[in-house]
């Protein structure tokens, strides 16, 4: 408890950093996603992640030209844009496809708040793995290590198919299926 209270003692709150907004909104993120969507939603959101991840990282056209053309600055910008854009088209079709409702139990609260971490987490990864590391420099050592660096990125890519994994004996009605 102390080394906690050391962290948070230890922080700036007059002057905060990207650092602290990086856990702000990972925190917030976490339980607006965790207590208003629920397991099923967040499932979605998953998989529209991998997937819009897989699209937008490979995308031949996506270049500095093409980024200076529609305006966007840096290409790290467009290829975010792009990654949201398809992020969001992808949960409103796989809502619709109803893909995700039949997951049955292992709705608990902890269950919820095991995806939303995993999902947030993946999702900070992902966005950092856009921006080119000179403009991580000024996040803390620890910030570039979690979310920003290669097995950082690998555990967060990895962390949400284990746990889905290992919550699958989670639902009775498994076998039913």
């Amino acid at each position: 408890m102390t080394q906690a209270s050391g962290i948070f003692a230890n922080v700036n709150w007059g002057v905060p950093s990207w650092d602290l907004f990086i856990v702000l909104f990972f925190v917030v993120s976490v339980f607006v996603y965790g207590l208003s969507l629920g397991r099923e939603r967040i499932m979605v959101i998953l998989a529209s992640i991998y997937m819009a991840y897989a699209v937008s990282s490979n995308l031949p056209f996506i270049t500095e030209k093409m980024s200076q053309k529609f305006n966007l600055g840096p290409v790290f910008v467009m290829r975010t844009v792009v990654f949201l854009v398809i992020l969001v088209a992808l949960f409103f079709l796989f809502s619709r496809m109803n893909i995700f409702n039949n997951l049955g139990g292992g709705t608990s609260l902890p269950v919820v708040a095991l995806f939303s971490v995993l999902h947030v987490g993946l999702f900070v990864t992902i966005i950092f793995s856009f921006i080119p590391p000179t403009a991580l420099a000024g996040l803390s050592s620890t910030t570039r290590m979690v979310f920003g660096s290669e097995i950082g990125k690998f555990l967060w890519i990895i962390a949400p198919i284990g746990a889905m994994y290992l919550m699958k004996g989670d639902d009775p009605n498994a076998s039913d299926r």
